[in-house]
């Protein structure tokens, strides 16, 4: 069921082709992807840019394989703040994105936490520095929980545009 958008820019199913393309493969030319998407290259480009524009295509990035670079392991980071106030939590985030082993960081309700974290480290011993020398020493930080990464079912990077019809 298509969800209701207000004051949304529209989007009709070239830009849904055009968004699923780039999510997919953000190193298309626009030659190859006007080709994808059924469109000549002028037209492609001026939806392109008029997506980049409105803010829906927010940057192009290259995904890395971390096991290639020795980065092994991955862990789940639940938090919790002693204290709930804007310049406790302000304090946190901006700490935390500091550090460039943490790949998310999602503030949470529902868990007995905090804050999520997903971070990527080359083995427990760095984690285990990570976690002493970094996240313990945030001021504020009462509590932390840990989880391991064992296989990654599900590794995607693109939004279900479906809901857009």
């Amino acid at each position: 069921m298509p969800i209701k958008r207000k004051n949304l820019l529209e989007i009709d199913k070239t830009d849904r082709r055009i968004l699923d393309q780039v999510q997919r493969d953000g190193s298309l030319t626009n030659q190859e992807l006007a080709d994808k998407v059924g469109l000549s290259p002028s037209p492609c480009l001026r939806r392109v840019r008029a997506l980049e524009e409105a803010g829906i295509i927010v940057r192009t990035v290259t995904i890395l394989d971390h096991k290639k670079l020795g980065l092994d392991l991955t862990a789940i980071i639940l938090i919790g703040m002693d204290r709930h106030t804007p310049e406790r939590f302000a304090e946190f985030e901006e700490k935390v994105s500091e550090y460039p082993e943490v790949q998310e960081c999602y503030l949470i309700t529902g868990q007995d936490a905090d804050y999520m974290l997903k971070i990527v480290v080359p083995d427990m011993d760095h984690y285990h520095q990570f976690l002493l020398n970094r996240i313990t020493r945030i001021q504020g930080v009462s509590g932390v929980h840990s989880s391991f990464v064992l296989r990654r079912v599900i590794d995607s990077t693109s939004l279900p545009l479906g809901y857009l019809d």
